[in-house]
């Protein structure tokens, strides 16, 4: 059963595979605003801000840009499961002898593939513009492995938002507050600049944790209880929207 599950999987992932590599224009508009936020922030607005450390603003502001292009890239993922949903595919899928499962399973993995060549993309233009790090393969395979996290745990709420939205705008959405998230984090200036309430909420709210671990591995430093508190986070969020999804999924095909 779980070998006919995998199966099934592989081959709806090739057919979502098919359809990005058909229209690459998917992966350059995910990275087109976190790169022209890049530029704003380091060409224009970098000067402005002290980070109170002696590492190039760029250096600073990666491990933020990395998340905002991961949330920019899940809005596709809802858009896609919603056009799906709309156009009766789950109907036809229902009847073939195929794990049901495995049609959520390929909209992940898709979006997963997907976003981590938008990360790709972005990091290369980043080394462009002076980034640099003294991180080892150890520290990249961390980094890495929280951005793959991350991006599993955002996808799946996009999973509930396709399967819930009534309107294909409404179905990508949702990705909007998650985008400017980062914005009231760590991720641009230190928390320590915002005002009591948003200086409290900035250093609460998972991003913040996420951004200083990542910050953290490419500076090779410790990242204390962070790196704790982000996988927690993420984790936490994976676990909780992949059951919500499951249980809406199981309602819509039963």
């Amino acid at each position: 059963m779980t070998t006919h599950a995998l199966t099934d999987t592989r081959v709806l992932t090739g057919r979502s595979l098919k359809h990005i590599l058909r229209s690459p224009d998917t992966i350059i508009t995910t990275a087109v605003t976190p790169i022209a936020l890049m530029l704003l922030f380091v060409y224009v607005l970098g000067g402005a801000i002290d980070t109170g450390s002696n590492e190039s603003y760029i250096n600073y502001m990666l491990p933020g840009i990395l998340l905002i292009t991961i949330a920019s890239g899940i809005a596709y993922t809802a858009y896609r499961l919603f056009l799906d949903m709309q156009g009766g595919i789950f109907e036809r899928f229902k009847s073939m002898p195929i794990a049901r499962s495995s049609v959520l399973w390929a909209h992940v993995l898709t979006s997963l593939v997907s976003n981590m060549i938008s990360v790709a993309i972005v990091i290369g233009v980043a080394l462009l513009m002076g980034f640099r790090t003294s991180a080892s393969i150890g520290a990249w395979l961390a980094v890495a492995g929280i951005l793959i996290l991350f991006t599993l745990a955002l996808t799946w709420l996009a999973v509930i938002a396709g399967l819930s939205a009534k309107t294909v705008d409404g179905a990508s959405a949702f990705s909007y507050p998650l985008i400017f998230l980062p914005f009231i984090s760590s991720a641009f200036v230190p928390t320590a600049t915002m005002p009591g309430p948003v200086a409290w909420f900035a250093e609460h709210q998972p991003v913040t944790s996420i951004v200083n671990t990542i910050r953290a591995l490419f500076a090779q430093e410790p990242a204390g209880t962070d790196i704790w508190i982000a996988l927690a986070w993420c984790v936490g969020i994976l676990a909780v929207a992949y059951l919500a999804a499951a249980s809406i999924y199981r309602s819509k095909v039963s």
